[in-house]
């Protein structure tokens, strides 16, 4: 049994309510995973030795929805957690967020009522509540996930993408690095947000505005000559002086956003570009290209 817990993967969804939690679920459901929404939080270790060596066979790991519903998610996190670490279990955690007038809207549209709602407080001041109290589990998160924009087929296409690219690497700092377009705005995640708009521009050749970053005709147009190729080369550098200064610190996430005007073409090279450098620096690294398909 202690060798199963060490193979066991643990997911951890949890984040604001109406910001798309149960959806996710459903998508790691999808995905072979054991799922158990609502668990009260001081019942995680014994579900864990409840999941024996023929459930670990038969599912992938682990996946568990938690909110501002568990009494306990205030009181018992911190020890809890502690707890599964040491069966050298590391849980991914992912936090869902969207806007509160976007949350507003959802609960609005479904005439479902707020967890934290009572005739004292409204639906507004209920929202905000929860972003406090869910604070010290946002800090904690592997993964924020800012769903205002998503509909329901994009919050399960980004899932499925943003957890493919996890590489769980036990110790290290984690980074999430994206491109977006800046026309789009900038995304409200980003520890760090850098603009390249100074880059060259593959909009502006015919043969390239239809391709992607993701190309390696669009890379060498972006980065194969000056200024590209200079940036990147002191962005590399910047970056692998700067992140273990962090990891040190104690940082346990940093979001790298990068940005061109559509998110398509510069940025998405200049995230990929980071994404293999960090990848193969031995970081815990996933990528997201939140606005190629916009661009």
């Amino acid at each position: 049994m202690e060798n199963a817990a060490r193979d066991l993967i643990i997911v951890i969804l949890t984040g604001l309510s109406g910001s798309g939690k149960s959806t996710a679920l459903r998508v790691f459901e999808d995905l072979g995973f054991f799922c158990v929404d609502g668990l009260p939080v001081s019942l995680v270790p014994k579900l864990m030795n409840l999941f024996d060596e023929k459930g670990g066979q038969r599912y992938k790991g682990l996946a568990l929805g938690m909110d501002v519903r568990q009494a306990d998610l205030d009181t018992d996190w911190g020890a809890t957690l502690a707890q599964i670490k040491v069966k050298d279990v590391a849980p991914q955690i992912i936090f869902f967020e969207a806007d509160t007038g976007e949350i507003i809207r959802r609960y609005a549209t479904t005439r479902r009522p707020h967890p934290l709602e009572s005739p004292e407080r409204g639906l507004e001041q209920a929202v905000l509540e929860e972003r406090e109290r869910m604070r010290p589990l946002r800090d904690a998160a592997d993964m924020v996930l800012d769903t205002t924009h998503f509909t329901i087929h994009d919050l399960r296409r980004k899932l499925q993408e943003k957890w493919a690219s996890i590489r769980p690497t036990a110790g290290t700092l984690k980074v999430h690095v994206m491109s977006f377009g800046f026309k789009y705005g900038p995304p409200s995640e980003a520890d760090m947000v850098f603009d390249l708009r100074f880059l060259p521009n593959p909009y502006f050749d015919k043969d390239l505005r239809e391709h992607t970053g993701k190309e390696a005709a669009v890379r060498d147009y972006v980065l194969a000559e000056d200024p590209g190729r200079e940036f990147l080369r002191r962005l590399t550098e910047f970056l692998l002086y700067l992140l273990p200064l962090y990891g040190k610190e104690g940082r346990y996430r940093l979001t790298l956003a990068f940005g061109c005007t559509g998110g398509r073409h510069r940025s998405v090279a200049v995230a990929e570009s980071v994404f293999d450098t960090l990848s193969k620096a031995g970081y815990n690294i996933s990528l997201e290209h939140r606005h190629i398909e916009r661009g």
